[in-house]
């Protein structure tokens, strides 16, 4: 039975949940670096990865699981060699270089306001 996975600091505005769960298997949305108070992107690469960061960890522990059962995430960056603020954000939630999801790193398809965006895929 598939179940919607919901976090309050970043609901999407199409009725649609942050995650769904079928078992043990967890898949996002999209993710962007939306702030949560101003509902706008927030105005630095560095801050929309915290932000994107953020709401994985809430978005997986609602879902029932913990950041070590992300297994990948694919990312989309506004400009893909830009990567110094991600890779700082990944390696404070993945610290072990030995137990890291996979990621994948592409340029971002549209010309909006944010930075980053992504999504993520775990096993619980």
């Amino acid at each position: 039975m598939r179940k919607s996975v919901q976090i309050e600091s970043f609901e999407h505005a199409n009725p649609i949940p942050n995650a769904s769960r079928i078992g043990n298997i967890v898949m996002s949305g999209v993710i962007l670096g939306r702030d949560p108070e101003t509902e706008k992107p927030a105005p630095t690469l560095e801050a929309q990865c915290a932000l994107v960061f953020r709401y994985i960890r809430e978005t997986i522990e609602a879902a029932g699981g913990k950041c070590e059962d992300i297994i990948k995430v694919s990312v989309w960056l506004k400009n893909p060699a830009d990567r110094e603020a991600l890779n700082a954000e990944w390696i404070k939630m993945f610290p072990d270089p030995h137990s890291r999801p996979a990621r994948h790193t592409q340029p971002s398809p549209a010309d909006g306001p944010y930075f980053i965006q992504c999504d993520f895929t775990a096993v619980l």
